[in-house]
C-alpha cells in the first residue's frame, strides 16, 4: 500500500470554485476507479488558499497505471482539468509507506491536523519505532487517523494525521498529552531524532470521505 498527498496552493480566493468543480466534475469523473479517495480537505489556518488530498493506491505500480489510464480519459482531461488549471499556482505531492493503518473516525463533522516532521538523515526509522510504541498514550487523548514514512519527496520524513472534535478539543486533547508521563517520555526519546517540525490544520470538504 502507498498513499499519495497532493497539496495545490491556489491563486487566492479560488478555493470555492475549485472544490465545486472537484465535487462536480472529478469526483464524478475520477470515482474510486483510478486509485482510492481517502480524504478532501482546504486550509483555514497557516498557509490559505490550499486544497489537500490524499490517496491510496496498492503500490507505485499501481498509481502509474491509474494516472495514465486517468490521462487518457477525456472527460478528465476536458471536463475538469481544463477548468481546474488555471486555478492552481504550484503543485506539490508525497508519496508515502502507512507504517500504522489508516483509520477513519466514527464521526463527521471533525477538523484534521496533519504534521510532518523532518529528522536527521536516517532518523526515520527510530522516530517511527518510538511513536508507534507510544501511539497508545497519545490515543488516550485523541485519535490518530495515520502514521506515515514518506518515500519521496523528502526519504527523511515522518508524518502523521489527527482527528478532532473542533479547535477546542484540539487544544484540550494536547494539554492532556503534555501533562501525560508515557506521552513525556516518548518525546523525551523521540525529539533527539527530530530537525524541522510543520503541520496543516485541514477542514475536510463537503464531499471528502474523511469527514
Amino acid at each position: 500500500m502507498i498513499h499519495e498527498l497532493r497539496i495545490y496552493t491556489l491563486w487566492p480566493g479560488k478555493v470555492p470554485e475549485f472544490l465545486k468543480l472537484a465535487e462536480e466534475r472529478a469526483r464524478v469523473i475520477r470515482g474510486d476507479d483510478y486509485g482510492k479517495c481517502e480524504g478532501y480537505w482546504f486550509t483555514e489556518f497557516g498557509t490559505l488558499n490550499q486544497i489537500v488530498h490524499l490517496w491510496s493506491y496498492d503500490d507505485l505500480n499501481d498509481r502509474q497505471d491509474a494516472r495514465t489510464r486517468l490521462g487518457q480519459n477525456p472527460d478528465w482531461t476536458n471536463d475538469y482539468v481544463a477548468h481546474v488549471k488555471p486555478l492552481i499556482r504550484r503543485q506539490q505531492i508525497r508519496l508515502m509507506h502507512p507504517r500504522l493503518p489508516l483509520k477513519a473516525p466514527g464521526s463527521e463533522g471533525n477538523i484534521y491536523e496533519y504534521r510532518y516532521y523532518q529528522t536527521h538523515m536516517g532518523g526515520a526509522p527510530a522516530f517511527i519505532n518510538a511513536i508507534s510504541e507510544a501511539m497508545p498514550a497519545r490515543e488516550r487523548h485523541s485519535q490518530n487517523v495515520c502514521l506515515w514514512h514518506t518515500e519521496a519527496e523528502n526519504p527523511n520524513e515522518v508524518s502523521h494525521l489527527w482527528v478532532y472534535d473542533d479547535l477546542a478539543h484540539r487544544a484540550q486533547a494536547r494539554g492532556n498529552a503534555m501533562a501525560d508521563p508515557d506521552w513525556q517520555a516518548f518525546l523525551g526519546k523521540g525529539g533527539q531524532h527530530l530537525v524541522e517540525m510543520q503541520n496543516l490544520l485541514l477542514l475536510p470538504a463537503a464531499f471528502s470521505p474523511l469527514k
